[in-house]
């Protein structure tokens, strides 16, 4: 474009003036979820599936992937979406009150308890209960969740009798609840209760090519939010964010975005104005990103420990597993046979 300095990358027009408000695409998951990844947007294809039938369904994925994103979109697909979308962060109810909660309360159920509480379930009723990091709640409360599950009544604490609802539930966690049940910390029969229908998110740094289209429309929008220019970035910093690992996810992008605006709106930025960590990224790009310690390893082991370390991570998918050792799947199962873990 006609008087940007060389070496530096302009935004196309076609995203400057986006806007959340603004409707760009019809479906809901195209309208708050963008990328271009394969891996991506078979989640996507496979959710925008899933909304049509009323199922239970869990959706995976790292810390700041998406995952309330997706579950607002299939709320908003689904023949549910003149309902209440409902959501509960697990992980932030207190163990003593999560029960009450989520079941809800009959005036002096319990200490405290001074008027009726219908609960979180009862509250979407017609609609969407989203459980966020579901793999959070107590075991006592994994099993009466079960129930409700199964039975589709809430029982509130202090009730006699259970109450009938009519809700979907989608839940959601980052862990990895196939490891939990082998260890005890999740009810196996809820895990299989939940997965029917799971819909995996991939991790940023594992849909590389979405980095600069997502940081053009994160850019493009939250410039118009804050009346700001949009910064100007070379191409050098282009190329260390896409080398950058991401371990926030798509939340992390966001925020990068949104300080970079404030700190350097209208401005050109390089390599020397990202955040240290990201430049510290970029050195390890250069020079190796592991060091070899002085009393040195035993290679078979660490090949071996990174292997079921990638299987665990993916839940067990082994295209994903391979992606993030940077090989095919086919070497990937070669070595699994040849170190006995298929």
């Amino acid at each position: 474009m006609a008087g940007t300095p060389r070496g530096w990358y302009h935004w196309p027009l076609s995203l400057q003036g986006f806007h959340p408000g603004e409707t760009m695409m019809t479906n809901p998951f195209e309208q708050t979820l963008l990328g271009k990844d394969p891996e991506f947007l078979t989640a996507l294809r496979s959710a925008s599936l899933v909304a049509a039938a009323d199922v239970t369904t869990l959706i995976l994925g790292e810390s700041g992937t998406g995952k309330e994103l997706v579950a607002r979109a299939l709320h908003a697909s689904s023949a549910r979406a003149d309902g209440p979308f409902v959501a509960v962060n697990c992980a932030a109810l207190p163990e003593s009150l999560v029960e009450s909660e989520l079941f809800g309360h009959e005036k002096g159920a319990f200490t405290g308890a001074d008027a009726a509480s219908p609960g979180r379930i009862r509250a979407a009723q017609g609609g969407v209960l989203f459980l966020d990091e579901i793999g959070e709640l107590p075991l006592p409360v994994q099993a009466k969740l079960l129930r409700f599950l199964e039975s589709g009544e809430c029982q509130p604490l202090g009730a006699n009798t259970p109450v009938k609802t009519d809700i979907r539930v989608v839940a959601a966690t980052h862990r990895d609840l196939y490891a939990d049940v082998q260890a005890g910390r999740f009810r196996e029969d809820l895990f299989y209760r939940l997965n029917i229908v799971p819909v995996n998110l991939p991790a940023l740094r594992e849909r590389r090519g979405d980095i600069l289209l997502l940081l053009e429309k994160l850019t493009a929008s939250l410039a118009r939010d804050h009346g700001l220019p949009a910064p100007l970035y070379t191409r050098e910093a282009l190329q260390a964010l896409k080398r950058y690992r991401w371990p926030g996810n798509v939340r992390e992008l966001r925020n990068f975005c949104e300080r970079m605006l404030v700190l350097f709106n209208g401005r050109e930025i390089d390599v020397t104005n990202l955040p240290l960590e990201m430049r510290s990224d970029e050195a390890a790009a250069r020079h190796g990103a592991f060091e070899l310690p002085e009393s040195g390893v035993r290679l078979e082991e660490v090949e071996v420990s990174l292997i079921a370390q990638a299987l665990s991570r993916t839940a067990g998918n082994r295209s994903r597993a391979a992606r993030l050792l940077g090989i095919s799947r086919d070497t990937l199962l070669y070595r699994m046979r040849k170190y006995a873990l298929d």
